[in-house]
């Protein structure tokens, strides 16, 4: 069975423990805490992964970061891991616990790049559009690129919204060059 599978069927079990339990609430920011430190430390995802340290070593060392700071529910799971040896899968069962959770409480992840910061009115109004359009929650996440030159490119899982400047003079000149039945 592939990794992708393997990791998807202890992230979608997590979830429903948690749900079950009634510490989703917990375990999501357990699950977040334990994502950001991965992605902080290399040397722990390669402890994880080395297959020469002993079990109960990685344990105690995941006890030893994350024990005081994180849920029982969510330690028992990390002790889980290592006991099925897969802990090396930690990293990609926790980006995929944060995706199915968001797809269960109707929430999407909006990447969008402008040229200058939104005000507040203009994020209120541009979430409250994009939850019409999708139908869910929205979470955004701005970043500031000059190539943008005016407008914004939202992301959207695969999908990209493009309504930069950049890209409708782009648009535009696509018709001149064919002659648009719309041009005179």
């Amino acid at each position: 069975m592939g990794t992708y599978k393997v990791s998807y069927r202890y992230a979608s079990s997590l979830l429903n423990t948690a749900f079950g339990k009634n510490v989703l609430d917990d375990v999501s920011k357990d699950i977040e805490l334990i994502s950001s430190t991965l992605e902080k430390n290399n040397q722990l995802i390669l402890a994880l992964s080395n297959p020469i340290i002993k079990p109960n070593i990685k344990l105690t060392i995941l006890e030893a970061i994350f024990k005081s700071r994180i849920n029982p529910e969510t330690m028992n799971f990390l002790n889980f891991l290592i006991e099925k040896k897969r802990e090396n899968l930690l990293g990609d069962i926790v980006k995929i616990f944060l995706v199915l959770r968001d797809e269960k409480l109707g929430f999407v992840n909006v990447n969008v790049k402008t040229v200058m910061d939104f005000t507040n009115e203009q994020v209120n109004q541009f979430k409250n559009n994009l939850e019409k359009l999708l139908q869910k929650k929205v979470r955004l996440r701005f970043k500031v690129d000059q190539n943008v030159i005016g407008g914004f490119i939202a992301q959207v899982g695969d999908t990209v919204y493009d309504a930069s400047l950049k890209h409708q003079l782009e648009l535009l000149k696509k018709q001149f060059l064919l002659g648009s039945p719309t041009l005179n």
